[in-house]
């Protein structure tokens, strides 16, 4: 009776795999932390199609008084005046090392595109995410936190 057990624990540990996330890749549902105020700011859902990552904005963290669902009012392209929740803010990003590089970023607060890489961390539980202009040097960094 016990191997029985043990197939069968095995067996659902087996199934039960490809639903978990993979620490070593950015795919997943990710909490991002803004870099000012140090509080959470939204979920975002990576994916990857054909080795390139794009990042979505699911969830805002916002206050009651303020608009659970604002628009991309300064948005200079075809994210102009569109929602936020749902948006792709984050694309172009492939792997080059142990890095994700040459992919954009967009700031919905200000409505500029930076240039962005990213970098796994603390065993793929956190994502070192920056966005620069011209140089890396030139920017500023985020800590995302694994939510999946």
């Amino acid at each position: 009776m016990r191997p029985m057990i043990q197939a069968a624990l095995i067996a659902a540990s087996l199934l039960a795999a490809p639903a978990m996330a993979d620490d070593s890749s950015p795919v997943g549902l990710w909490k991002n932390i803004d870099d000012v105020s140090g509080k959470p700011k939204a979920l975002i859902r990576i994916t990857e199609t054909n080795g390139v990552l794009q990042g979505r904005i699911e969830k805002l963290f916002r206050a009651a008084g303020e608009e659970q669902n604002p628009k991309c009012d300064k948005c200079q392209d075809a994210r102009k005046d569109q929602p936020i929740l749902g948006m792709v803010f984050m694309s172009g990003l492939k792997k080059d090392g142990n890095e994700y590089n040459d992919g954009e970023i967009l700031d919905p607060d200000n409505g500029k595109v930076y240039r962005s890489k990213l970098k796994l961390a603390d065993g793929g539980k956190k994502l070192e995410v920056r966005g620069y202009i011209g140089v890396p040097m030139l920017g500023r960094s985020q800590t995302w936190l694994r939510q999946d």
